[in-house]
This record gives C-alpha cells, sequence and structure tokens, in this order.
C-alpha cells in the first residue's frame, strides 16, 4: 500500500477503510510527517485556523463504582479506606465554584455507585442547578444509562427522556473504551457491551440528545481492533449526526489494575498519541472536531496534537481526578491564557466555545 498514493486520495475525498487505517497506524520514519500534514490539512479544512475550548469543570460525586476496570485507578469499594461519596453540601460547593469561574459546562466525574438510582441521578442535577440556574450539564454515559434502566425496569429511551426532561443538556460518550467486545471482557467486563452502548447512544441521539464520542486507546487492544471500534462510531454518526467531537483518551497505565498484574507494560507512545490523532481525522470524515485531552498526554504533546489534525483542546477543568489516581503527572487547570499562548506558537487562532460547539461572541 502506497502511503503517500492513500493521503492523497484522501484528501480527493476517498473513505478510508479498515484495512487503510489500519496501515495508517504502521506508519513509522519520516512518513510519519506526510501523515500529519495529511491530517492538518483535514483539519484546516474542516474548521480553519480555529482552536477552541470551553470553560468548564468536572464535579465530583462518587469514586465508588460497581466496574472496578482493569484500565482504571479511580474506581473504589464501597468499604475501601479512601471510598467516597459526596452530599449535597459538598456537591454545592463544587458547583458554587465553578459558578464563581464563570464555567458554562459542568461535567459529572464520578463512579457508578450500586447503589445510585433514577432519583438519585436526578437530584445531582437539581443540586446543580439550583445552585447555578441555566449551566449546561454535560453527564451520564450510557453504563449509567444501562444500570439506572436496568435497576428501574425502564428502557434506554425511557431514562434518557426523564434525564433531558430535568435538565441533561448533553450526554458524555465514555464508557466506549474500545466496542470490541473481546477487548471489553478484558479491560472492563463489567460495563456495557458495544452493542448496548450503541444501542444507548443512539437512543440518545434520537431524543435529541447530543453526545461527545471517546477512544481509550493504548491499553490491550490491537491495531485492527482499534478502527473497528472508529469504524462503529463512524457508522452511527452517519445516520444520527449526534457526534459533538471524538476525544482522545491515552491509557494512562501506571497505577491501573491491567498494570499491577502484568497485562499491560506501558501506555502509549508521544508517536502513538499523534497518530491516533491523525488516524481520527482522516478516518471520522464525518466529523468536524477532534479534540486532545491534555490531562491525558500533557499541554507540550496536546499542542503537537494541533499539528497532527486536532482542533479542541477540550476544556479548563479544573479538576480530574479520574486521571490523577491513574498515574498521570498533571496539573488541575489549563488556563485560556496558557492556551492562547501554545496555539498562538503555531499560528491558531483560539476561540472560547459552548458544548455544542457554538461560539462565544
Amino acid at each position: 500500500m502506497n502511503l503517500q498514493t492513500l493521503l492523497s486520495d484522501t484528501l480527493e475525498g476517498h473513505r478510508l477503510t479498515i484495512k487503510e487505517a489500519e496501515f495508517l497506524f504502521s506508519v513509522t520514519g519520516r512518513d510519519i510527517h506526510a501523515l500529519f500534514a495529511a491530517a492538518d490539512e483535514m483539519r484546516e479544512r474542516k474548521v480553519g485556523n480555529t482552536v477552541t475550548f470551553v470553560r468548564n469543570q468536572n464535579v465530583h460525586i462518587t469514586n465508588i463504582c460497581k466496574n472496578l476496570c482493569g484500565f482504571c485507578g479511580f474506581g473504589k469499594r464501597k468499604n475501601d479506606p479512601d471510598a467516597y461519596r459526596f452530599g449535597k453540601e459538598e456537591v454545592c460547593r463544587q458547583v458554587s465554584e465553578a459558578k464563581k469561574r464563570g464555567v458554562s459546562e459542568i461535567c459529572f466525574l464520578s463512579g457508578v455507585h450500586p447503589e445510585f438510582r433514577l432519583s438519585d441521578y436526578i437530584t445531582f442535577m437539581d443540586w446543580a442547578h439550583e445552585e447555578y440556574p441555566g449551566v449546561h450539564i454535560h453527564a451520564y454515559s450510557p453504563d449509567e444509562v444501562d444500570w439506572v434502566a436496568r435497576c428501574e425496569q425502564m428502557s434506554p429511551r425511557e431514562v434518557i427522556e426523564i434525564f433531558k426532561a430535568r435538565g441533561l443538556g448533553s450526554m458524555q460518550g465514555t464508557a466506549a473504551e474500545i466496542l470490541v467486545d473481546s477487548v471489553r471482557d478484558v479491560i472492563c467486563p463489567a460495563k456495557v457491551s458495544s452493542d448496548r452502548w450503541e444501542e444507548i447512544i443512539r437512543e440518545a441521539h434520537a431524543c435529541g440528545l447530543h453526545s461527545s464520542a471517546t477512544i481509550m486507546y493504548g491499553s490491550t487492544e490491537t491495531a485492527h481492533e482499534r478502527v473497528l471500534h472508529l469504524d462503529r462510531i463512524r457508522r452511527i454518526q452517519d445516520d444520527t449526526h449526534g457526534f459533538t467531537e471524538m476525544v482522545l483518551l491515552s491509557y494512562i497505565h501506571s497505577k491501573t489494575p491491567l498494570h499491577e498484574k502484568g497485562l499491560v507494560s506501558f501506555g502509549p507512545t508521544g508517536r502513538d498519541d499523534l497518530v491516533t490523532t491523525a488516524v481520527c481525522r482522516l478516518f471520522l470524515d464525518n466529523f468536524d472536531h477532534i479534540q486532545v485531552s491534555w490531562p491525558k498526554i500533557g499541554i507540550k504533546m496536546s499542542q503537537l496534537g494541533l499539528l497532527a489534525g486536532a482542533d479542541d483542546l477540550s476544556g479548563t477543568m479544573y479538576i480530574d481526578d479520574v486521571t490523577g489516581e491513574a498515574g498521570a503527572d498533571v496539573s488541575t487547570v489549563f488556563s485560556p491564557e496558557e492556551m492562547n499562548y501554545i496555539c498562538t506558537d503555531i499560528g491558531r487562532e483560539l476561540k472560547e466555545r459552548f458544548t455544542l460547539y457554538t461560539l462565544k461572541e
């Protein structure tokens, strides 16, 4: 397979096949520069010279989780000494901080607590809107929707419609990891299956809720399985147009069960982070926005990601215990001033956006 011909054809409108995308993941040496240049050109055609970010804050509720995934160092059992479950006072304190910072989006960051039911998830939104009326709530993965549906003997659509009516602004496309069940059986066996994840995200889009799409790469999956995940995401987007962006989540390995059990020795390399960014940009031809996750790969690598096809720096974040507990050495905030600094350095223009990618005036 000739790389230059493939990249040229892709820029001319050819839709990459699974086999071709798998080939792109294998690129090394100086060919990497050609891959990045093609992805960067595609990025420019899609969104121009703009890099976006949202002022957001994670609000932690609990680290107690029914799943205890192999790639995660955050989730705890109920009786673990460092387990927590915050009540109204602490949740509202976090939301109050977000309000003072002028964020436009709040993300609930939480384990899937085995005792949580529909009323709990509604209550969390009520608390947030009581403290900060009108703030956009970006929350609740398909795994959480599935959990509520099974506990309450409801359909996922019924749960989603209630969430939307009670103030959910958009859904998190997390719990996807790699949407190949043979991989999920190793890294997250207690989570929803690939088909169930797809069913629920399609229901959300049909109900008028947009969601992010995610890929958690670099654990036990092969390049082929990674592309199968992207192909499923692309097919959903063809049908629903409900994904706002693809969020790249680099596996942080050092304090996770997969690493401690010897199933994974290392996480993704810098090359893998950037090649994955480029392949996502070229393969996901029905996406406008590719997001780098600065808490996962760091600010300097995020800047390079903007040269390899990405156009969005995620958000100010303020808190990300999930990444920190997995062993990442990251700060808790990325200021717009520093974002602007790294964007100007590569000739890009930073603009603030809202969750659904409308730009702030």
